[in-house]
């Protein structure tokens, strides 16, 4: 996982990401935002709440929760909520990103699906996965997902079919 990746939590062994703790703080609320957007959640037929909580380059934070349906492939996962949100707002860049569940042997990780539509927004997102006691690991979205297709892709000279 690299330099990249961080973890806090109740274990003293784990990184910090600065020893001021002001970093640490503003994740800590990011991460707050996050778990309470997860009990918003519709999710009838896994029962998997996931909250989700964006933070765009002004501060300002947009969450979001899944919503599921009975038509399965029509749900709606936490990040693309968030970012579905701002998007509808007019905001197009963003510092952080953090996802919540219930679980808490594991951090939860964004689906791929959530991954490249982060990507349409940026390489370098911080995504911080937490546990239901405010612990997270953090990585860069281009850790999550590398050698990743984004919009820029888009404008690369292509060859030309002839006919």
């Amino acid at each position: 996982m690299g330099d990249l990746e961080i973890l806090h939590g109740k274990d003293p062994s784990l990184k910090i990401e600065d020893p001021a703790g002001e970093h640490h703080k503003g994740i800590q609320e990011l991460i707050n935002s996050a778990l309470a957007a997860k009990e918003f959640a519709h999710c009838p037929y896994s029962k998997f709440k996931v909250g989700a909580a964006l933070l765009a380059e002004d501060g300002r934070v947009f969450t979001g929760c899944n919503v599921e349906n009975a038509c399965y492939n029509l749900g709606v996962c936490a990040e693309r909520n968030a970012i579905s949100k701002a998007v509808a707002e007019g905001y197009r860049s963003f510092k952080a990103i953090a996802i919540a569940s219930d679980l808490t042997d594991k951090f939860c990780s964004p689906c791929g699906g959530c991954r490249q539509f982060m990507r349409e927004f940026g390489e370098s997102l911080e995504v911080y996965m937490s546990k239901p006691d405010g612990s997270y690991k953090k990585m860069d979205l281009s850790d999550l997902l590398p050698v990743s297709f984004g919009p820029e892709y888009l404008t690369i000279k292509k060859a030309s079919i002839n006919s």
